[in-house]
């Protein structure tokens, strides 16, 4: 068995989804598990409805859901022409009739609650499960539909839920196994799942990376596919450094720590399943199934160069303490972000002085109500406009000269901070928000001017 999961720009019309038929007919053989993404954009434009209903704004409200449900039914009507049968027509029209009574929900209510946001943004991934299913079933291939909430059961911990391990591998050992050994290919919401008293829940952002690696160590899948519009993992983000490369293999902890530190090329936590199980992870780009993309295994090729790639995270706060006498700052930050289940990105200590620099979309207020939290403990200043620029590999192993080649890289950049992560596979700097280009730049080159064909593209 293999899981193959598809992005939103990998189904984001008729002729995507009709290359993504192809590359599943292609491994039949394999025993296909299919996890798929809400259709390209379809995610942020249900957040921007359940927005505007609470704001009581009903003309965009329902401007955007008459545009996703003519958009989601023409898709379907270019795939799916032998009706007789058919249930996408029929789960389109059940879903947009359940999606609007939800946002007229949140026109009475003002605001847009964690839980029912969840509820509404899942509709993304049911659709186009839907057109998926029966665009393979028309084409020959017997697909089954099934739905991730009643599989990936989590914590209530909406937005952001975590899978409880157990119950989740064996609701998809009962439900998905027999399907699989039918011949049928299952297909599978990505993104979403359920609490134990059913309620919706989402995993975070690229939640469908996590969904696939969940669904593959549930059932010691041999391989784990993700398929997405890049040729693989990049020596830098192409959005802001056009002359990033691929990066052919990485090791499951390069993977984690690049996902961590901001590559979105996967969920940060879709790693850990597959490293658990020592099942390998493909990168794959659906608009080139023939390019070998990145292979993800516990141990990659080594190489000339010491480092994969570099990686950052803006907009971060930096947070400045400095403790009262005899107390252990670290510890008191360390209880008051957990509390609010926000992990630092990085942390330093000396002495009584501590330096925190956290994603800024997981504090409220600026960080001001954490530092009046900690305040008791001694003082402390936040700083928001920063960002982490990180470079990651396992030849960061045991190599002094590493530093050096930063500092001279990125000289008069203003550097606030340089500091290994919890891992000796990660450097990081501290730099504005502006200098994020800049400083990927510089340090781009001064890795990478050199490539070892071994293990980038």
């Amino acid at each position: 068995m293999i899981v193959m999961k598809f992005g939103g720009t990998s189904v984001e019309d008729a002729p995507s989804i009709e290359r993504v038929a192809e590359i599943i007919r292609e491994r039949l053989h394999l025993k296909p598990i299919v996890v798929v993404s809400a259709m390209g954009k379809t995610t942020s434009k249900l957040l921007q409805a359940a927005e505007a209903s609470a704001a009581g704004d009903a003309r965009t409200t329902l401007g955007i859901v008459a545009d996703l449900k003519t958009r989601h039914t023409s898709e379907a009507r270019r795939l799916v022409t032998k009706s007789e049968g058919r249930e996408v027509f029929t789960l389109i029209e059940k879903h947009f009739d359940e999606l609007k009574k939800l946002l007229e929900g949140l026109a009475i209510l003002g605001e847009v609650p964690p839980r029912g946001l969840d509820k509404i943004l899942a509709y993304g991934e049911l659709l186009s499960s839907a057109v998926l299913a029966d665009a393979l079933a028309e084409r020959g291939i017997q697909a089954r539909l099934l739905d991730a909430r009643e599989l990936i059961k989590t914590d209530d911990r909406f937005g952001s839920a975590s899978p409880i391990e157990s119950l989740t591998t064996e609701k998809i050992i009962e439900s998905v196994l027999p399907v699989v050994e039918s011949g049928a290919v299952p297909v599978i919401q990505g993104f979403i799942g359920s609490s134990r008293d059913g309620a919706t829940t989402t995993l975070g952002f690229e939640g469908s990376d996590y969904t696939a690696t969940i669904m593959g160590a549930a059932l010691d899948a041999a391989d784990i596919q993700i398929w997405k519009d890049v040729p693989g993992l990049m020596t830098a983000d192409p959005a802001i450094f056009t002359g990033a490369r691929t990066v052919k293999s990485c090791s499951f902890a390069e993977a984690a720590e690049l996902t961590h530190f901001g590559a979105k090329v996967l969920h940060p936590k879709a790693i850990h399943p597959a490293a658990r199980k020592n099942i390998s992870v493909h990168i794959y780009n659906s608009k080139n199934p023939s390019a070998p993309g990145t292979t993800i295994t516990a141990s990659a090729t080594r190489s000339a160069n010491p480092i994969k790639s570099i990686t950052y995270k803006r907009p971060v706060t930096i947070i400045n303490a400095e403790a009262v006498l005899g107390t252990d700052m670290s510890r008191v930050f360390l209880d008051v972000l957990a509390k609010r289940r926000v992990e630092p990105l990085l942390m330093s200590s000396s002495g009584s002085h501590v330096v925190l620099a956290i994603d800024s979309r997981d504090l409220r207020h600026g960080g001001r109500d954490l530092i009046e939290a900690v305040s008791g403990h001694g003082t402390a200043a936040a700083d928001a406009n920063c960002a982490v620029v990180s470079v990651v590999g396992a030849g960061l192993r045991g190599e002094p000269a590493v530093v050096s080649q930063i500092f001279n890289a990125i000289k008069g950049i203003e550097v606030g901070l340089i500091v290994h992560g919890s891992s000796p596979l990660t450097m990081s700097v501290v730099v504005a928000e502006s200098d994020v280009e800049q400083t990927v730049s510089r340090l781009h080159g001064a890795f990478f001017e050199k490539l070892d064909p071994q293990v980038f593209e």
